[in-house]
């Protein structure tokens, strides 16, 4: 493989994990299983130790977790929150004790504190003189989320401490979870317990924190001033006599050997615990020894976290169906014999799309192995073709839609030179009632007008009940009729209507996004917004067959272009957002006034070093730029990277526009 290809392969891994990570730590949503993001993980770090020549900041060797959330204050950790390396096997563990023992001297003695690994959300606490001062969380690992009050909601965190023996200021640091019998009473609100923990604890009002049971495990520290102790398993026990609450399957084990047996002994029981975990964590004991170990660039020496395989089972298909969802995505789920796998009773599998059938050779009535791993739904692994019945025929994928009839369609990737693996119905409108649903789903969902009360359940309920057809008709409901509906009392009644009436106050990138047009995400719609301004400019711009000049804007490329042409090739869609115009009070994009960069514009030419460009739009954004996609008399500043378009460079100069270096653009930042 050459060098090329090398860091061809190498940028691609560390696209996709990042990616991942946005899904994980600050959408709440993770895209693939933990074992498949450990191993593409594991991947890049084996890149990096064969290849000395790669790097990059996003590497899992200088990243932990994402960057806080702009809904909160950003606060700085003393000591940073790192992440644990992972051990997967006793090969992994036994190489962990070995760089130990590399580091220090051989003949010490190394006993471990050994604990449960929950799957919630880091948070840190940090109390002066026996007082909560702050709560935190881990972010990226550097600077966190300033959620003081929300941590406060949580029964189990002391507010303040009664014990003589405590210290003037310490940072104490734990997860918070959710127990899987209370996630059971919100379920339908969350996809998950750690779903559940990671969005209640970063709302922006505590009071809806604090409805969500909440726990904290505390397991470590992080600064401390005036304390001394010297064990890990020392502190625990300090822990408890202080009023913390801290996991009482922790130990101390003396060898590997022991850690061995234990972790194949706990991978039995987990199921039959109240919470979520997924592996156990190793601690060198001795703080001392801690303290000399020390830290790698983004974990520590003396701690790994072992992880429990995923888990497989054995069942038949008893049918595939095809699911519609809001783009016309045509996605086969197998319908399965129930089956235990990991304390949950699977009775659905994805199959991902008509290739992956094809690929596996999968049909009805064949016994297939099914892997459950983490928060992702289940899906088939392979077919046991020994077990086959005889006769059963190959699965048929619809090139019809199986809810209007349209015909299906894979596209054409022009960039891959390959058709699309998945099966879409050409109906852009709201004709396809599968479409339509998912559409409107996805227009109340949170991250789009956010209507409280009108979930994914409601939406169908009231598709049913013909009270909903298009998304103008939430704004016309029969309150009289839905009263008389079993469950809706007048408060619920009450408070929905409130939480419609509240969502008619929307900004112009919300609104853009809630539509649901394919390919324009949160960000894309931000870049639409901040271009047309206005609403009435935006439909301006699709009524007047303007759709091409969108390519101006600097993150905008054809597939885009592509897909809001086929939109509004159907002119219901086009009517449905005219209505919505006259109804909702849409409002402009609201940009920081008060940033360094204000009044300034900025173009890029050339692969920056530092950050992709993405990044760097946003970072002048932040700070009050703008960033254009043409070399013209408006233009303040050129900045150039790697391989600069010299056409542009000598355009610049003409006009008399100030050139920059990456270093001297981020100069102007300080």
């Amino acid at each position: 493989m050459t060098k090329i290809n090398i860091k061809k392969q190498y940028k691609s891994k560390i696209k996709e994990f990042v990616k991942h990570n946005k899904f994980y730590y600050d959408k709440n949503k993770p895209s693939i299983t933990d074992s498949e993001y450990d191993i593409l993980k594991k991947e890049i770090l084996e890149l990096e130790k064969n290849y000395k020549f790669l790097s990059d900041k996003n590497s899992p060797n200088n990243s932990v977790g994402f960057k806080p959330s702009k809904s909160f204050s950003k606060y700085k950790h003393k000591l940073p929150m790192l992440s644990l390396s992972n051990a997967f096997n006793e090969e992994d563990l036994k190489n962990f004790e070995k760089k130990i023992f590399n580091y220090l001297n051989k003949s010490i003695k190394i006993n471990y504190s050994v604990e449960p690994k929950i799957d919630g959300i880091s948070a840190s606490l940090t109390y002066k003189n026996k007082i909560l001062k702050s709560g935190v969380s881990r972010g990226d690992g550097k600077v966190g989320e300033l959620i003081t009050e929300n941590l406060k909601t949580i029964k189990n965190i002391p507010h303040k401490i009664n014990n003589n023996n405590f210290p003037t200021e310490i940072e104490i640091r734990g997860e918070v979870f959710i127990k899987k019998n209370d996630f059971l009473k919100i379920k339908d609100n969350f996809a998950n317990p750690r779903n559940a923990a990671s969005g209640s604890l970063r709302q922006k009002n505590p009071k809806d924190t604090k409805k969500i049971p909440l726990n904290f495990i505390a397991y470590t520290f992080g600064y401390a001033h005036d304390y001394n102790v010297k064990y890990q398993s020392d502190f625990l026990n300090d822990l408890k006599k202080w009023g913390f609450k801290i996991n009482e399957d922790n130990k101390v084990l003396n060898s590997i050997n022991q850690l061995i047996e234990f972790h194949k002994s706990f991978e039995l029981r987990r199921f039959d615990l109240d919470y979520d975990l997924d592996g156990l964590v190793y601690k060198v004991n001795d703080l001392n020894l801690q303290n000399r170990l020390g830290f790698t660039s983004n974990s520590p020496r003396w701690a790994v976290a072992h992880k429990f395989a995923a888990d497989t089972a054995n069942t038949k298909i008893i049918n595939i169906e095809i699911q519609v969802g809001r783009t016309g995505a045509l996605t086969p789920v197998a319908k399965v014999e129930p089956v235990n796998i990991g304390g949950v009773v699977v009775s659905n599998a994805t199959l991902h799309n008509e290739d992956e059938i094809k690929r596996k050779d999968i049909r009805i009535a064949d016994i297939v192995k099914i892997e459950r791993a983490g928060d992702v739904i289940p899906h088939v692994i392979e077919v046991d073709k020994t077990k086959r019945v005889k006769n059963t025929k190959k699965f048929k994928f619809p090139i019809y839609c199986p809810s209007c009839g349209h015909k299906t369609i894979k596209e054409f990737n022009k960039i891959t030179k390959k058709y699309d693996a998945v099966r879409r119905c050409a109906n852009e409108g709201y004709q396809c009632e599968k479409i339509a649903i998912e559409k409107i789903k996805h227009f109340i969902s949170k991250e789009a007008l956010n209507i409280d009360g009108l979930g994914k359940k409601v939406v169908e309920k009231f598709w049913d009940l013909k009270l909903i057809r298009f998304p103008q008709d939430i704004f016309n409901l029969d309150y009289t009729q839905i009263s008389k509906l079993e469950g809706w009392g007048d408060l619920s009644v009450s408070n929905l209507k409130f939480s419609i009436d509240q969502s008619k106050k929307v900004s112009l990138d919300k609104f853009l996004y809630s539509i649901g047009i394919r390919h324009i995400g949160i960000e894309n719609a931000k870049l639409l917004a901040e271009y047309t301004k206005s609403i009435s400019n935006f439909l301006n711009f699709i009524k007047n067959k303007k759709i091409n000049e969108f390519l101006n804007i600097d993150g905008i490329g054809d597939t885009q272009i592509n897909s809001l042409k086929k939109f509004f090739e159907n002119k219901s869609n086009y009517k449905i957002i005219e209505k919505l115009s006259s109804i909702l009070n849409i409002s402009d994009l609201k940009l920081n006034k008060n940033g360094k960069l204000l009044n300034n514009s900025f173009m890029f030419t050339g692969k920056l070093s530092n950050m992709s460009r993405a990044e760097a739009k946003s970072l002048i954004e932040e700070n009050s730029g703008s960033v254009v996609s043409s070399v013209n008399k408006k233009l303040k500043y050129l900045i150039i990277g790697d391989k600069p378009t010299n056409r542009k460079v000598e355009q610049a100069k003409e006009l008399g526009i100030k050139i920059l270096s990456e270093k001297e653009w981020l100069n102007l930042l300080n």
